[in-house]
């Protein structure tokens, strides 16, 4: 099998990673050369790293690699049976790339999107057939997290939808589970208020960042506390995500603390900027 992933970030390159080490040939693609690169360089630090950990053997490292191709044009995935797409949260800029896909691959069996805020329904509805367009919205980090929300919009096929869930479940070896095309799916309509619930706590004064964190860590045995999640998450991709929310819902949880808005605008995004809530550039 041949697929596209287009974006190759923290979760388009976790994406392109997966599908490598599965057995699936990759085409990554991006904005221009320079993004191309780190997004190569992004995939094999972690294939480095899979293979010191033991979890990756040298010779599954190299075929991976060998599986995966990289370039900036759309026009490269001709051919291919499936994409995925992994892009900036942007409604317009989304949009535009699935009705580019669309006339791409007219023969491919799904075109998902990972999107975390934007319905589905409308990134299938510009394009000419709109029954194979759906929502595979993974996790990061996608080679550690085994969950992905396989959502269907008003208008999605069922043979594109079992096509895309087989995939992700037999071929990926994640764990589905499947959603309606509401905003947020179903984790992040439960995790984002919890989110922004902490952050409206430390805006306030309320407890420090730190006991924020320590207090869902040992007092909820969260893996990680909603600061700390937010950095890894981003913090513009909070901000959308949460935006997506309260114009679907009103839900005044989901309103974002004006802290957030602030730290987006001056580019603290967490982990991917060097800087959120916890500095990361040490």
């Amino acid at each position: 099998m041949r697929i596209g992933v287009i974006g190759g970030g923290l979760m388009g390159s976790g994406i392109a990673e997966v599908c490598a080490r599965a057995g699936v040939d990759v085409t990554v693609v991006e904005a221009d050369d320079a993004a191309s690169e780190q997004a190569q360089a992004r995939i094999e630090k972690s294939l480095d790293r899979g293979t010191r950990s033991g979890k990756l053997s040298a010779e599954e490292h190299t075929a991976a690699s060998e599986r995966l191709a990289y370039s900036t044009t759309v026009d490269d995935l001709e051919g291919s049976d499936a994409a995925i797409e992994a892009i900036i949260e942007n409604e317009v800029a989304k949009r535009e790339l699935f009705q580019r896909l669309d006339a791409v691959l007219p023969e491919a069996e799904f075109l998902a999107s990972n999107t975390s805020s934007v319905p589905i329904m409308k990134l299938g509805a510009g394009t000419s057939k709109p029954e194979r367009v759906l929502g595979l919205h993974f996790f990061n980090p996608v080679p550690v997290l085994p969950l992905v929300e396989v959502v269907r919009s008003i208008m999605t096929g069922d043979e594109a939808l079992e096509r895309a869930r087989s995939f992700a479940q037999d071929t990926l070896g994640k764990v589905c589970i499947d959603s309606q095309d509401r905003a947020g799916f179903v984790v992040n309509a439960l995790l984002i208020p919890y989110l922004l619930s902490a952050i409206r706590m430390y805006e306030s004064g309320f407890a420090s960042k730190e006991d924020i964190d320590e207090g869902m860590i040992k007092g909820c045995a969260h893996p990680m506390g909603p600061l700390a999640l937010a950095d890894l998450i981003g913090l513009d991709t909070l901000l959308a995500v949460s935006e997506s929310l309260y114009d679907e819902f009103r839900d005044p949880a989901s309103v974002a603390p004006a802290l957030l808005n602030r730290m987006v605008e001056a580019g603290l995004l967490g982990r991917k900027s060097g800087r959120g809530f916890y500095d990361y550039s040490k």
